[in-house]
């Protein structure tokens, strides 16, 4: 069982969805423009959509000569996929304390971080603060990828109360899909780490030259707060 026994599941499910109705109810009069209603809230939080559809993520391609030495590398995202069981403790530790310090409390939705950033939100007219869980960026960084036109790329990217809930839907569904484990390896192989580093293992060998497995707290600290605002801390 992903998550241990039943009860726990029944329960970790009911917080989420709970919990999104609460959000829902909440963000209504910021939302109620583009469509949102108190009549869909029930169905927004609880007919939940299959999670979003995962494309296999863009890899370095590596050319080997006849000797097995490598010779040239090329790509469209520099990064390489490895498993959770090859990413140092202090990486996996210090991901969740910088970006979800929750996340293994919660069904996909941080309730008070939520909540405390639709308060600023709705006060300021628009999001001005984020409240999302590490699945929910999961799942934005799912939609980014998948996105086939700048226009869908564009949309998984809106600053809009209207693609928060979006995420947060597809994030419930992701955490009955997923163990935290299996979400927290794919969110540090598909983050974007700046300097043109995607995925914690090509972030790395970009920044400190030494594999995922082995970075230190201090690197490791770095990196999590690179992934935050990485175009500006490159």
């Amino acid at each position: 069982m992903r998550r241990g026994l039943a009860g726990c599941l029944w329960g970790l499910t009911a917080c989420g969805v709970l919990g999104g109705l609460l959000v829902a109810a909440i963000a209504l009069p910021a939302v109620g423009g583009a469509g949102i209603t108190t009549n869909t809230v029930t169905h927004l939080f609880i007919d939940l959509p299959p999670s979003p559809r995962e494309d296999p993520l863009p890899e370095r391609t590596i050319l080997l000569d006849r000797n097995g030495k490598q010779f040239a590398q090329f790509y469209t995202e520099n990064r390489k996929i490895v498993k959770l069981d090859r990413i140092a403790p202090a990486m996996r530790q210090a991901i969740v304390a910088i970006e979800d310090s929750r996340f293994y409390e919660h069904a996909g939705l941080d309730v008070k971080g939520t909540l405390r950033a639709l308060v600023t939100n709705t006060q300021a007219g628009g999001v001005r603060q984020g409240g999302s869980s590490l699945t929910q960026q999961l799942v934005k960084n799912i939609l980014v990828e998948g996105a086939e036109t700048e226009a869908e790329r564009d949309r998984a990217r809106e600053p809009s109360i209207r693609r928060k809930i979006t995420e947060l839907r597809y994030a419930l569904a992701m955490e009955d899909k997923y163990s935290k484990a299996e979400i927290l390896e794919r969110y540090l192989n598909i983050a974007y780490f700046g300097a043109g580093a995607f995925g914690v293992e090509a972030a790395a060998q970009r920044f400190f030259s030494v594999s995922a497995a082995d970075l230190t707290l201090k690197q490791a600290a770095t990196l999590a707060g690179a992934v935050r605002t990485p175009y500006a801390t490159d």
